[in-house]
């Protein structure tokens, strides 16, 4: 590797330009303590874009999880299903309310859960009379998951759902925008999503009661008296003025950074598509991914390569390639969770992370920083195919 070389990032921050007009408005109009006119324009244009009444902008996407759990009711001993195959954050919030996550295997097509697991689950939840009082579905990697099938299982077990959609916000999925679907939505603006307010979230949902009150438990459950009056358990969780101005710029350009994410998994299958034992994940019928971030499957028994292999190789060659995420029904943090396998013959998340890849995929990339990643993979299939 040429000393020279430039590092090629997963997912780094792609700005606008636009945003230090919004954050110039912020100094000059002395709005930057959190709250202010750039927190209500950003709320606003968010749900405009996602198609609900209302969003509530918070300081992550982990604090939008939660504050939709405890709007739900969600506390000391109930039970919340959970997506196996996501990051850590999905599920840390079921903790903090001292629930009980119980994980749900993924599917195939998707990658993300499994209905199959899903209604299996909830007829044994039934069977014990311990239904969830939620079900958190997670869109992996920019791509839906099956809703409508998912939200058929929920409605008839009458479970409400919330949508993790940090990584999915610009997807579609039978014309409906991804996080607009469940009785909530949540959104991450963290610096390696395809918008960032350096750090970031918002909640989103067509019950603007329960959006107001979000807020109030964001900015620490204050009551509506001229003092400093508490009935309940606040949190600091308020998106600040200067941050929403970001996220008003960064928003302007969203449909480019999806276009612009969806164009390197085109070039990127253009030319690895045809490696045998390579295969892309694929979007599903009636969906249209933001494609965050390209990912694929390495099948070892037919390449001999293993996912780790490729990932050290690029690393060799100072570029950042991650593995899928590690199922949470495996993480030790977790152990002694329920789980539900897609069957009882095969755990497809497990397999997914054993083979799966994620690819540098910034909506900055160029196409020779893109080659580079494409030569170093093609350099490692030619190698072990050779000897």
């Amino acid at each position: 590797m040429s000393p020279n070389e430039k590092r090629i990032y997963l997912s780094p921050p792609h700005m606008s330009g636009l945003e230090q007009k919004y954050v110039k408005e912020a100094f000059d109009t002395n709005w930057i303590a959190p709250l202010g006119p750039h927190v209500d324009e950003f709320e606003k244009r968010m749900a405009a874009y996602a198609g609900t009444k209302g969003g509530a902008a918070v300081n992550s996407g982990t604090a939008a999880i939660h504050l939709a759990l405890l709007l739900l009711g969600v506390t000391k001993g109930d039970t919340v299903f959970c997506s196996t195959l996501t990051f850590v954050a999905s599920a840390n919030p079921i903790v903090y309310l001292g629930a009980e996550p119980v994980f749900i295997d993924s599917e195939a097509d998707s990658w993300n859960m499994s209905p199959q697991a899903l209604e299996r689950a909830l007829h044994e939840a039934k069977r014990q009379n311990k239904l969830p009082k939620a079900v958190l579905i997670v869109h992996l990697y920019g791509q839906s998951a099956k809703m409508e099938e998912l939200l058929s299982i929920c409605r008839y077990y009458g479970v409400a759902v919330v949508e993790d959609a940090a990584e999915s916000l610009g997807t579609e999925y039978k014309e409906r925008k991804s996080g607009s679907m469940g009785d909530f939505g949540i959104y991450s603006f963290n610096g390696n999503k395809i918008i960032t307010t350096s750090g970031g979230g918002m909640l989103v949902s067509n019950d603007t009661e329960s959006l107001d009150r979000a807020r109030s438990l964001a900015a620490q459950a204050r009551d509506p008296v001229p003092y400093y009056q508490h009935q309940q358990t606040g949190y600091n969780y308020r998106m600040s003025n200067i941050l929403a101005g970001v996220g008003i710029a960064q928003l302007g350009v969203l449909d480019e950074r999806v276009a612009a994410k969806r164009a390197l998994f085109v070039r990127y299958k253009e030319y690895l598509g045809s490696l045998e034992g390579i295969h892309f994940a694929e979007e599903i019928e009636g969906s249209k991914s933001n494609r965050w971030l390209t990912a694929l499957t390495i099948d070892e028994s037919v390449t001999g390569l293993r996912a780790s292999s490729l990932i050290i190789a690029l690393e060799k060659e100072n570029i950042e390639a991650r593995h899928v995420w590690k199922p949470l029904h495996t993480q030790p943090l977790f152990k002694g969770c329920a789980y539900f396998p897609h069957s009882e013959e095969e755990s497809v998340s497990d397999r997914l992370f054993e083979q799966g890849l994620c690819l540098p995929s910034g909506s900055g990339l160029t196409e020779a920083e893109q080659d580079r990643v494409i030569g170093v993979i093609q350099t490692q299939f030619k190698l072990r195919f050779n000897k």
